[in-house]
């Protein structure tokens, strides 16, 4: 267990630097059990963070909503349910190798939205909030199955007409301009496929997930919240007060 005992002391960077440092090589047996224990251990982590985010969120009066006109109420938080390992195993069944962070997180977590109103502090949605829905669970009249076989299809036919279209990216959240209900760019997501133990995360620049969740947590969940603003800057602190760094 030495890689978990080196995180669980705090030595988290130098876990992660070996951890990605072998690439696909993290799915061989020697290292596969105890890499995912980490995983997992930063999925719970996360997973309490989220939780005290929407609690401090809640008791400032924030209303979580939809990304456009209707503002239909919204539930943040919805925990891993019991079908999500199913899940799991089927998503790298097909689009191929799914990153253990990925994994742990449908696992463990669940699907996010932080995407409201404050009753005081106007422009939330444009703090790029955040989100992170892979099950689906706010979706009962659709599926995630669906969408991600679509998907690599449609990128299948755009990077056959262009060479240039990069890598596939499966879409997990609305970009900043989107959860604002403005006209934007491409949702953010994960690169895939992809046997790593920690994803690339494709939003306002491209970084490993467990980077982008660290800095996000750093800035209470709100992490384009402007600093000019006093009552931004001083509330983002309470929301990040006591959160777990990855």
């Amino acid at each position: 267990m030495r890689w978990l005992e080196l995180y669980r002391r705090g030595e988290r960077a130098a876990v992660w630097h070996e951890l990605r440092q072998l690439g696909a090589r993290v799915r061989e047996p020697d290292h596969v059990h105890e890499a995912t224990l980490v995983c997992d251990e930063i999925a719970r982590r996360a997973r309490r963070n989220v939780e005290l985010l929407v609690a401090r969120m809640t008791d400032a009066g924030v209303r979580f909503h939809t990304n456009d006109a209707s503002r239909s109420p919204v539930e943040p938080f919805v925990a891993a349910t019991s079908g999500t390992a199913a899940y799991a195993g089927w998503l790298e069944a097909t689009v191929g190798p799914v990153p253990l962070t990925v994994l742990a997180w449908i696992r463990e977590v669940g699907d996010v939205w932080l995407v409201g109103s404050h009753p005081t502090l106007t422009g939330m949605a444009d703090t790029d909030p955040l989100v992170v829905e892979l099950e689906g669970s706010r979706y009962p009249a659709s599926s995630m199955r669906d969408l991600v076989l679509e998907e690599p299809e449609a990128w299948r036919e755009v990077s056959a007409d262009d060479p240039g279209a990069g890598q596939f990216v499966l879409p997990v959240a609305p970009d900043r301009l989107t959860k604002d209900d403005v006209s934007g760019g491409a949702p953010y997501g994960f690169v895939l496929p992809d046997g790593g133990a920690d994803a690339l995360f494709v939003g306002e620049t491209t970084q490993p997930f467990v980077s982008y969740l660290n800095h996000v947590f750093a800035q209470g969940g709100l992490p384009a919240a402007s600093d000019a603003d006093r009552g931004w800057r001083a509330w983002r602190r309470e929301l990040a007060r006591d959160l777990l760094p990855l």
